[in-house]
């Protein structure tokens, strides 16, 4: 099922995110972090019921980190819980960024053919500007639009200082090979699972349970 962000089971809290969203960008006083986190929780429970798909198209672009929970291990449960939640600081410019793998022609023909459900290669990005530093991490990627799973593994990192590279190294954060990456299951790999993509946000769960949200950059 494609994604149908208009019916009223989607209103209170897709209200909520929106807001949210638009009092980051603005610098007005957004809402307190439970009923961001609530809202979240909601938005994912909608799309697992809904049986959501969001094309690769939804998530291309640069986007920066608004609103995170992080987790919290419980030894006694074996298990984890979610954090209080809490909006990144103006200061701190964190950004994430998805794009199409170019030598992958398979990505290309189910972008054009709308095709929701194959997994196709494609690239990440993440960085950090703390004033005039810029640390920025790539690497490859791959979504399973059937899944909303976006599976990644950064080999580069990369640091400059007013607007200068200064630092550019392999680096082997992840677990496999770049040759390989494609082949490895994704439960071997970091990865996002979405479970709202809008033209303004996109929300997503990690790997390791915690919850966030990325605004659009606007260019």
């Amino acid at each position: 099922m494609t994604a149908d962000l208009t019916s009223t089971t989607t209103l209170n809290f897709l209200s909520i995110l929106t807001q949210t969203a638009i009092a980051y960008r603005e610098g007005n006083k957004p809402p307190v972090a439970e009923i961001v986190v609530n809202a979240l929780l909601a938005a994912e429970k909608s799309a697992k019921q809904q049986r959501l798909n969001y094309p690769f198209e939804s998530l291309m672009g640069k986007w920066r980190l608004c609103f995170a929970t992080g987790t919290k291990k419980v030894r006694q449960r074996g298990g984890i819980i979610l954090g209080k939640g809490f909006y990144l600081p103006k200061f701190a410019a964190v950004y994430i960024s998805f794009s199409p793998s170019l030598d992958d022609a398979s990505l290309q023909t189910s972008l054009h053919t709308n095709s929701q459900t194959a997994a196709g290669k494609c690239e990440i990005s993440n960085q950090v500007q703390l004033g005039s530093m810029v640390l920025k991490l790539t690497g490859s990627a791959q979504y399973l639009g059937k899944k909303n799973l976006l599976a990644f593994d950064f080999t580069q990192m990369q640091v400059s200082l007013f607007n200068r590279v200064v630092y550019h190294q392999r680096i082997r954060s992840g677990k496999v090979e770049s040759e390989d990456f494609y082949s490895q299951p994704i439960a071997k790999l970091p990865f996002f699972a979405f479970f709202l993509a809008t033209e303004d946000f996109i929300a997503a769960r990690g790997r390791g349970g915690g919850l966030a949200i990325w605004i659009r950059e606007k260019i």
